[in-house]
Order: structure tokens, then sequence, then C-alpha cells
């Protein structure tokens, strides 16, 4: 029986929302729209990492200012061509998202949510899985000074359950989730279902690394303290 003193902070884009890849073409659509040349893998590699840094990394790779009001140009382009997707259809929980969490309130341990993203993008993914949040925690990039990979996000989860940061698990897709675990003194648990490799995942820091939350769910043994 797994112990209830271990808490899950689950990064949401690619951890337990299948959403990495329309992020990616949101965010291509609004550089198009600004003018900004990026071929969509670079793009793939930046999400899940703070705006201050996708926009530092803008002006190195284009050699175009990246200014206050541009970057929140970009954002609100890339939010209401995210949220399009939504409408559609597009946006789906992963595969085991739902049971896992569902698995862990029946458990009673301890889980929130922690995202890079605003609540502006992040309210749709909390509605497709079912979370409340009201409810359960959830951080998301409003609510902190640095996202990822700065640890504040994860920090925050974790003092919002009243947790202990170092009995708790970072699960997330991208080495942005694992490099903040590392910074907040946890554990990470990586999923391949955003787009990352086994390989760049265990280098940033996971410890165990699985396809995605059904998959997780299946091993859950591997990763929770048990009585």
């Amino acid at each position: 029986m797994p112990r209830n003193d271990t808490a899950f902070l689950f990064d949401l884009d690619g951890t337990l929302v299948d959403s990495v890849y329309q992020h990616v073409l949101a965010w291509k659509e609004a550089l198009d729209k600004e003018g900004v040349e990026l071929s969509v893998w670079r793009i793939h590699r930046k999400i899940g990492m703070s705006g201050g840094l996708f926009a530092n990394i803008l002006l190195r790779e284009t050699g175009l200012e990246i200014t206050e009001e541009r970057l929140a140009r970009l954002r609100d382009w890339h939010a209401e061509a995210f949220n399009r997707q939504h409408t559609q259809g597009s946006v789906r929980p992963l595969p085991g998202a739902r049971e896992l969490l569902a698995y862990l309130t029946a458990q009673d341990i301890p889980w929130a949510i922690a995202t890079s993203g605003r609540m502006e993008t992040a309210a749709h993914n909390l509605e497709a899985l079912g979370v409340d949040p009201s409810k359960i925690p959830v951080v998301t990039r409003d609510q902190v000074r640095h996202a990822k990979p700065d640890p504040d996000l994860f920090l925050a989860a974790a003092a919002r359950l009243g947790v202990d940061i170092h009995q708790s698990l970072v699960i997330g897709d991208s080495v942005w989730d694992m490099l903040a675990a590392q910074r907040a003194r946890a554990l990470g648990v990586g999923l391949l279902s955003g787009g990352y490799g086994l390989a760049e995942l265990q280098q940033s820091g996971a410890f165990r690394v699985y396809d995605d939350p059904a998959d997780l769910l299946r091993h859950i043994d591997e990763v929770a303290a048990r009585d």
C-alpha cells in the first residue's frame, strides 16, 4: 500500500494533457503573425520554459529585440490560437491521466498541478481533466516570480499542499521540469508523452521514465513509497 506522505506534483501540458504540439503550432502562428521566423522544431524545444527565457532565446536565434510589449502581444496571440484548438476538440487528456489522478485521490496521496502556462490557457486543460482548481492546488505562471527551469512552481505547489518538497515527486515531460525538480531538491519522474527522449530526461535528472500517465500508473509501486 503506498504511503500518503509522498506528494505528486504534476506538470500539465504533455504530462497530463496531450497538448504540447498544439502549443507549438499556436506559438508558430503567433510568431508568424509577428514576423518572427522560427522553425517548428526549435519552438518545441522551448515549450515549458519561462516566457522570459523564451524571449531571450528568440533574441539570440533571430536577432530581433523581444520587448515586453512584443512578448505580451505574442502571448495573447498564442493563447487565442491554442484556445481555438480546444474548441475544435484537438486537445485531450493523455491516456491514463484521469485514472492516475483518481487513484492518487482514492489512496489519499496528495497531488497538485504546477504549470508554466498561464490560467488563460491552463483553464481549458484543467476542465478537460475534470480538475477543479478550487479543490485541487493548481499553480500557474501568473502566481510565481519565475517559471521553469527555476523551482518556484513546484515549491509553491508543495507549499499549497503543506508537504515537504524533499518528500515530493515532480512528474513532467520536459527537461525543464526535471531541471526544476533538481533545483527544488525533489525527485523527478519523466514521461515521454511530451516529445523529449529517454536519454534527455535521464540526463536532466529523471530517476524513472515512463511512456505516459497510464504507464506510470501501471508502475506506481516503483515510485510511490510504501508502508
